[in-house]
This record gives C-alpha cells, sequence and structure tokens, in this order.
C-alpha cells in the first residue's frame, strides 16, 4: 500500500493557508541554532527573539533544553529538541529515548531525522518502525513530533514515500531538511 501511494496515488495538489501577517507568519516559525558550535549567548538570543517575535518554537540540541525552558517559561514560545539529529541513522530505541530525555528536560516538540538511507533503499517498513517508534515516545510524553524527511538527498517518489510513511507511523508534521546536507 505504501509502494502505490509512493507511486503517485495521492493528491498532487495542496494550497497552504493564506498568510497575509506578519503576526500569523511568526507563529509559523520554528527559530533554531543547531550548529555544533553552538554556545549559551546564542542560545539566549534565539530565544529571546522568539519571544519578542511569538514565533513558534525555539529548536535547540539537546543540551540547551533546559535553558531554554527556563528562558521561555513565561511565553507561548515552545521548546524544541532534534533527535537523531543531524544523520537519523541511529537506531528507533536510542530515538525513543533522546525523545524520553527530552521531555524530561523540558522539550514539548521534538523533531527527529528520519533514516535517509533506509528510505532510498526502499526499505519501507524499517523507517516506518523508526518513525513509528518516536511517534510512541513523543507522544507517551505528551510532545508534538515533527519529522526530517531531508529532502535535497531525495527524488520525487521518495518525499512522497517519506511523507505518507510519517502519515502513516502517526507523525504530527513533515519538514523539509536540517540544513545540514545541502538545498
Amino acid at each position: 500500500a505504501l509502494a502505490a501511494e509512493a507511486a503517485g496515488q495521492l493528491p498532487t495538489t495542496w494550497t497552504p493557508p493564506s498568510v497575509t501577517e506578519a503576526a500569523t507568519l511568526a507563529r509559523l516559525i520554528d527559530h533554531t541554532i543547531l550548529k555544533p558550535e553552538t554556545g549559551e549567548e546564542q542560545v539566549r538570543a534565539i530565544c529571546a527573539e522568539a519571544a519578542e517575535h511569538h514565533f513558534a518554537s525555539a529548536c535547540v540540541n539537546a543540551s540547551w533544553v533546559p535553558l531554554c525552558a527556563e528562558l521561555l517559561a513565561e511565553t507561548s514560545v515552545k521548546v524544541c529538541c532534534v533527535i537523531g539529529f543531524p544523520l537519523g541513522a541511529t537506531l528507533p530505541a536510542v530515538k525513543a529515548y533522546e525523545v524520553e530525555q527530552a521531555a524530561q528536560l523540558g522539550a514539548q516538540e521534538v523533531d527527529m531525522v528520519i533514516n535517509v538511507g533506509r528510505l532510498r533503499d526502499g526499505d519501507h517498513w524499517a523507517v516506518y518502525r523508526d518513525i513509528a517508534a518516536v511517534v510512541d515516545a513523543a507522544h507517551d510524553n505528551g510532545l508534538l513530533l515533527k519529522v526530517i524527511i531531508e529532502t535535497g538527498l531525495l527524488d520525487q517518489a521518495q518525499k512522497i514515500a517519506a511523507c505518507v510513511i510519517a502519515k502513516e507511523a502517526g507523525a504530527d508534521f513533515v519538514k523539509t531538511s536540517t540544513g545540514f546536507n545541502g538545498g
């Protein structure tokens, strides 16, 4: 069934919601800083910017989640943490553990990277099991889960398959890219 859906038996058009005001657009933005050299000053800055502009979330690596949770506690901005970042090639159980730890540290959302190599090999069931394990951990901990499908490394059929698999596994959203693998 997944292969048939990935082969193009899904609607091919989608109309994005109309966003006519900056404030509406701001509430859709995940303000992100994930570089390995990121320091506390930079994390404090993105949290301040996220709060000032009422962004949806501030997305950081796990070690910065407690600071972000503290800084954003009195705001509408959620704390988001990346899982399996940036490669997505870790084991599903490891990703699920990362989710549990992120939740305990104060994350409210998680962005997981799929196992791109498995997807490119056509191993849809491995990708499904990977996402489903993280979905279970995220939802068991009350977290929103976004799946990063790394579109710059995929052809059109693989992008469709990734979206279908993420939906079937129960993910809340998909995202295009980590930004670490080109455009």
